[in-house]
């Protein structure tokens, strides 16, 4: 029998059908790998000894180029792929290429990166001590052009190492080690813990002074280091070396931990951080450098993942300090986490409506990424092919607020890849919403809280952020008993910390001390 002709059309017409009909199937069938792609992957010479054979390597790919290509944040154009590798000693050449599972936050796999100039950068990644993929001692390849064609495969060398963090070398500066008592006993092995301190101006004038100290907690991942950027900055470090300048201590805290920033508090997955800071490492630091060594000297400050911690630290340690200076903070409920509320909704990728939500914006509202785009990224990133190992955002927030798992890792609240929110999970995460805290504990809290709180925030927050102070400011405005003096203020058409500066919030913070506030 023969295939019966539509519509009675003519041969012709028929024929014309049938070769439209293919075409359009054509064009709707996924693109075919362009190009047969691969790696050689070398370790140079003098980084073969003693080489570490277990790790996990990274291939960033870019269309344009860049000093350098690697990265925990997704960029425009980046393209990026991971996988696990175990048992290479480095003799030999290790081959990357689509014959191998790769985790990849990319806009095609790696046979069919598109012909032209592209340019690649590889990184070893052996270090699980530090949760950074730029940790001390990890491998990495300099940026190489390459012009990709039909078949290619690209010799990489392995010829460059992350160094360690140094502080800058000032007399007025100091760098502090701790070998903490309680984490070591938490992870069964000597875990150390890093700050700086900026001594004032009159710290070698008068050897019996004590000072009032603050303690400065960084943006995401922020390292003790960044006191060398006020340092090198004529303007501030003249300003501070003055008369005019307050005679404190400053404390730049570690933003380190197993699981990417510690958040400076203890939790069930990176150990007791917060016990650490409030009974070692504070103390250390007081008696050291002649810190007053009282609750009314303490200060405490921060923007964006600072924002948050520093206001953790006085809510959940209010006989601690005497003052917080929080900016931008992290979602500090959870009905408001960016723009989910993880107490009802059902997916942390796609909200109500079925739209994916957004990460981040500009001031204006135009957005500039996902919640999904962001966590393949962090996928990518993390040993275990997930979110919860990226040493990112999403990794640490996990890790803090989360129980642990079955896995021994930290519980994720939402599932990697699909989003769905994990009901359970989210319960855990009461303990750290702020409002939930005040909210149950006010007639206790409310008192140690008064004269204690500022909070500035944009209300145009880059990252949404602000919708869940706008919630805590809610709670507070409605406080009794005592009726709440917190200072919360609201920016209009600011971006992400944008009324951060270290000079106003140390004379901020002077003026407490001094009873001018």
């Amino acid at each position: 029998m023969g295939t019966k002709n539509p519509t009675n059309m003519s041969k012709t017409s028929y024929i014309f059908y049938c070769f439209f009909l293919i075409q359009f199937l054509s064009c709707r069938m996924p693109a075919q790998p362009t190009t047969t792609l691969g790696f050689e992957v070398r370790v140079a010479d003098d980084l073969q000894a003693d080489f570490p054979e277990d790790g996990r390597v990274f291939i960033f790919l870019n269309n344009s180029n860049r000093r350098s290509l690697i990265t925990s944040w997704p960029s425009p154009g980046l393209q990026v792929f991971a996988r696990n590798v175990e048992d290479w000693t480095g003799a030999e050449p290790l081959l990357l290429d689509d014959t191998q599972v790769w985790t990849q936050k990319a806009d095609f796999i790696l046979s069919g990166v598109p012909e032209g100039i592209w340019y690649v950068q590889v990184v070893w990644d052996h270090d699980r001590e530090e949760s950074r993929i730029g940790a001390t001692g990890n491998m990495y390849s300099p940026v190489t052009r390459i012009e990709v064609g039909d078949t290619d495969v690209f010799e990489i060398e392995l010829s460059e190492q992350f160094g360690p963090l140094e502080v800058v070398d000032h007399k007025f500066v100091r760098e502090v080690d701790q070998v903490s008592e309680s984490l070591s006993q938490f992870w069964d092995k000597e875990v150390h813990v890093k700050a700086s301190v900026l001594l004032p101006a009159s710290w070698y004038d008068e050897p019996d002074r004590k000072y009032p100290v603050r303690y400065n907690i960084a943006g995401y991942g922020g390292r003790y280091t960044r006191v060398n950027r006020l340092v090198n900055s004529e303007e501030f470090f003249d300003w501070w070396m003055s008369d005019d300048a307050p005679q404190m201590i400053q404390v730049f805290l570690d933003g380190e931990g197993p699981f990417g920033d510690s958040y400076q508090m203890d939790s069930d997955n990176s150990g007791p951080y917060g016990t650490n800071l409030v009974e070692e490492l504070i103390p250390l630091i007081e008696r050291d450098f002649r810190g007053l060594g009282t609750p009314e000297s303490r200060f405490v400050d921060g923007c964006s993942t600072g924002g948050w911690v520093s206001l953790a630290l006085q809510l959940y340690y209010p006989d601690f300090f005497n003052g917080v200076w929080s900016y931008s903070p992290d979602a500090i409920e959870f009905e408001n986490y960016q723009l989910v509320n993880i107490y009802k909704d059902e997916n942390e990728y796609v909200n109500e409506w079925g739209n994916l939500r957004p990460l981040a914006r500009d001031i204006y509202g135009d957005p500039r990424m996902t919640v999904k785009d962001f966590l393949q990224f962090e996928n990518v990133l993390g040993w275990s092919d997930t979110y919860v190992t990226s040493g990112s955002q999403f990794s640490a927030h996990t890790a803090l607020y989360s129980p642990k798992g079955a896995d021994g890792l930290p519980a994720p609240m939402f599932d990697p890849h699909t989003g769905v929110i994990d009901r359970e999970v989210a319960e855990h995460w009461k303990k750290y919403d702020m409002k939930i805290l005040l909210q149950e504990n006010w007639p206790e809290l409310g008192p140690k809280l008064q004269g204690k709180i500022y909070i500035w925030m944009g209300d145009m927050d880059n990252f949404y952020l602000n919708p869940a102070t706008r919630a805590f400011d809610d709670f507070i405005q409605r406080t009794t008993n005592p009726k709440s003096d917190a200072t919360i203020v609201f920016e209009p058409m600011q971006g992400h910390c944008a009324g951060f500066d270290h000079r106003e919030i140390l004379e901020m913070m002077w003026a407490k001390w001094e009873g001018k506030e």
